[in-house]
């Protein structure tokens, strides 16, 4: 939970590559099948707000969440800079873990494999516990997840390197099917004003996450699972998917639990 510190600065110059328009479309067309199309939405690991800004712009109210204040740092100098007030995005520097707010919202999500990073069960059903407190009644929870499958066959024990004018990054990943961690080791060398290389090192951890054991937590937790895509489409995930949308819904208040 700690990741994403020094390398805040450079994220966004090595994740051009990320779809996250379509990732936006993708999320919008979910939220408004479950009839969400406006309202209170909160982001969890929010990161740079690249995604929040996006679905600013498609006319949610949002919420960023997100446990690098190096990286909320990022999101809120480019809403100064593009002078974008009149989006009023709430950035919030928590760790997803204790998130707190000040009342309900509509929906939560959260992309980019944030829940990946939540490496230990008891965490997770913390935070599916407390998305279930801060969802209206019938909320939607929709997020994604990197699955094993992708940990073990595409990433585990791979080496992907890049090399551009501005800067330069090693990956390399060690995934422990016993445990389903994956250990990213990140080096990058980023150019100075000067024209010298600074050399950035963080080492990151996700886990890969059996669904069956996420609908159990989400159950505990009081959500009701409502469907689990292949991400990018409405299909049941096969057996070489790399990357899942879960959809949940809040469904203990309208019970009057």
């Amino acid at each position: 939970m700690n990741a994403y510190s020094g390398f805040a600065e450079v994220y966004d110059l090595f994740m051009d590559n990320v779809p996250y328009e379509d990732w936006s479309r993708a999320l919008t067309k979910i939220l408004s099948k479950y009839h969400i199309k406006d309202g209170l939405v909160l982001e969890l690991g929010c990161g740079t707000g690249k995604m929040t800004r996006l679905l600013a712009k498609a006319g949610y109210d949002m919420i960023g969440v997100d446990a690098s204040e190096e990286m909320l740092g990022i999101a809120r100098a480019w809403e100064e800079e593009q002078e974008k007030t009149d989006t009023d995005i709430l950035y919030l520097h928590q760790d997803m873990r204790e998130f707190e707010l000040y009342g309900t919202v509509r929906a939560v999500v959260s992309i980019c494999d944030s829940m990946n990073y939540i490496t230990e069960e008891e965490d997770l059903l913390t935070i599916f516990k407390l998305v279930n407190n801060y969802l209206d009644p019938g909320g939607i929870f929709l997020f994604d997840l990197n699955t094993i499958y992708k940990y073990k066959e595409v990433l585990g024990e791979t080496t992907i390197c890049e090399n551009r004018e501005e800067g330069s990054f090693i990956w390399e990943n060690y995934y422990d099917e016993a445990e389903q961690i994956n250990e990213y080791d990140l080096t990058l060398f980023i150019k100075e004003e000067d024209g010298r290389y600074r050399k950035y090192e963080e080492t990151h951890f996700q886990r890969g996450y059996d669904l069956e054991r996420v609908r159990e937590l989400m159950e505990q937790a009081g959500l009701e699972w409502v469907a689990c895509y292949e991400a990018f489409s409405e299909e049941i995930p096969k057996e070489d998917c790399e990357r899942v949308y879960v959809i949940a819904r809040e469904c203990t208040k309208r019970k009057g639990v």
